[in-house]
């Protein structure tokens, strides 16, 4: 028997509530009636749900960690399907898989849509999409918290510095989470009021990015940045999604500060500097180097945003930069810098050993203390080959449906990384509105498997294979 901690997402249910409230709100001060009552079908169904669940439950026994897993991804799927009630009952005539296929793709922060004229959909439902993106982006947040037995240990030391796991403290960690959550979002927001970028789209910019989604405002990022500095200091603004969450809080609110606090932000800081370098020196012939560092700033953090114009011969190094990722504790996904970095590390010192048997080479990250171990090192590899296998799985599958392979393989590596398709990777025209409903279910699958741990497949597969 599955011990779904229902409880848990109750919190997130409420917080539906919460933004159809807010849509409420926005529409009636806006006029904006057009799809005034399908928020009201989220608010009523989201509340009841939520109310439901917190008094539901009243399992004591002890939870097993698959039993969390199990609790996440089950939060995938169920809460899309309220996400989804204002795009199936509003003016736009969408079929429910297209509903539930926005929804899935706004809350894991991936951004593939199914609308091909955002001029054409009322205001009030582009905000919808957004604030679909931030509930994911603090859902995954929590996610990481409420899975934390399944990371390596020096992950867990490092949040050890900002996060107590004692089961007695969960409320106030939340809180800590959501308050910082929501000022990170606050801080996007006016930066880029201050830039001259129209108050809805920041808003709905400010979603977008904080949560390491790919929903636009608009039909083109070029519509809303219009000069290079506009577009240079969006590019900085998505690297909130890129560092820990916990980055700019301990720079400005913590006054003993340790190297500790700071090793993989570093790590990624000199990351990112190098290939914003790379980039600077061999890539920006044509002068165009700030659309090129919008291009890196948003593949590194997983965003995905481009200017539309032609980067054909860039396109794979953007989707190397897409696999690897960010930080650990950020909205941001792939399979992140630090575990990358561990294992080349680790490797390197492997040969270097048997060509020099009398040195000794230490398994130690930059700028700290902390040594990664074998087992640590056999987590990495693992999810290297998960992300293989379901790579080449999806691509096939994608391949079935008459997708020709170079685009299956691209956007198979976009949905596991949920990352939006743009024209940095050679995907702008995809049309998702026409797929077929096979298709559409599987890239919905792989978007979740791509937003839970890798490593958690590997466990689920683990409890149904070889049960005791």
């Amino acid at each position: 028997m599955f011990g779904l901690r229902i409880k848990y997402l109750s919190f997130f249910f409420a917080l539906i509530s919460i933004f159809s409230f807010l849509n409420v709100i926005y529409s009636y001060y806006l006029n904006l009636y057009l799809n005034l009552n399908t928020y009201y079908i989220s608010l009523a169904t989201s509340l009841l749900i939520a109310l439901g669940l917190y008094k539901f439950e009243k399992i004591k026994i002890k939870i097993t960690i698959f039993d969390k897993i199990l609790t996440v991804f089950f939060g995938y799927l169920s809460l899309p399907l309220i996400l989804c009630l204002p795009f199936y009952f509003s003016i736009y005539n969408l079929t429910f898989l297209n509903s539930y296929f926005e929804a899935v793709s706004g809350f894991t922060s991936t951004g593939f849509t199914i609308f091909e004229n955002i001029k054409n959909i009322d205001q009030s439902l582009i905000l919808w999409r957004s604030s679909i993106q931030w509930i994911g982006g603090l859902y995954f947040l929590f996610s990481i918290v409420y899975l934390i037995d399944i990371y390596d240990e020096s992950f867990k030391k490092s949040l050890t510095n900002y996060l107590s796991f004692n089961s007695s403290e969960i409320l106030k960690q939340s809180t800590k989470i959501l308050i910082l959550y929501s000022c990170l979002t606050l801080i996007i927001f006016i930066i880029l009021n201050l830039i001259s970028i129209r108050s809805f789209n920041s808003l709905n910019l400010a979603f977008t990015i904080i949560s390491s989604g790919g929903f636009l405002p608009s039909n083109e990022l070029s519509n809303i940045l219009k000069n290079n500095t506009q577009i240079i200091i969006f590019s900085l603004l998505l690297l909130f999604s890129y560092f820990s969450i916990f980055f700019t809080y301990n720079l400005f609110f913590i006054k003993k500060k340790s190297i500790n606090f700071f090793y993989e932000d570093l790590h990624l800081f000199f990351y990112y500097l190098a290939v914003a370098s790379i980039f600077l020196l061999f890539f920006s012939f044509n002068k165009n180097f700030s659309a090129n560092l919008l291009s890196i700033s948003s593949s590194m953090s997983n965003v995905g945003f481009s200017l539309n114009y032609s980067q054909s011969n860039l396109n794979i190094i953007y989707l190397i930069l897409v696999i690897i990722g960010g930080s650990f504790f950020s909205t941001s996904s792939g399979l992140r810098f630090i575990k990358i970095y561990s294992l080349f590390k680790y490797s390197i010192n492997q040969i270097l050993s048997f060509s020099r048997p009398k040195n000794v080479f230490m398994n130690k990250l930059l700028f700290t203390e902390i040594n990664f171990d074998f087992k640590e090192i056999n987590k990495y590899f693992l999810t290297i080959i998960i992300f293989i296998i379901s790579l080449f799985t999806l691509t096939i599958l994608l391949s079935f449906s008459s997708i020709d392979f170079e685009s299956a393989f691209k956007l198979s590596i976009l949905t596991i990384m949920n990352t939006v398709n743009s024209s940095s990777y050679g995907l702008s025209e995809f049309d998702f509105y026409n797929l077929s409903y096979f298709t559409k279910n599987c890239l919905i699958l792989f978007m979740i498997i791509g937003r839970i741990e890798l490593l958690t497949i590997l466990i689920i597969m683990k409890k149904f294979l070889f049960k005791d």
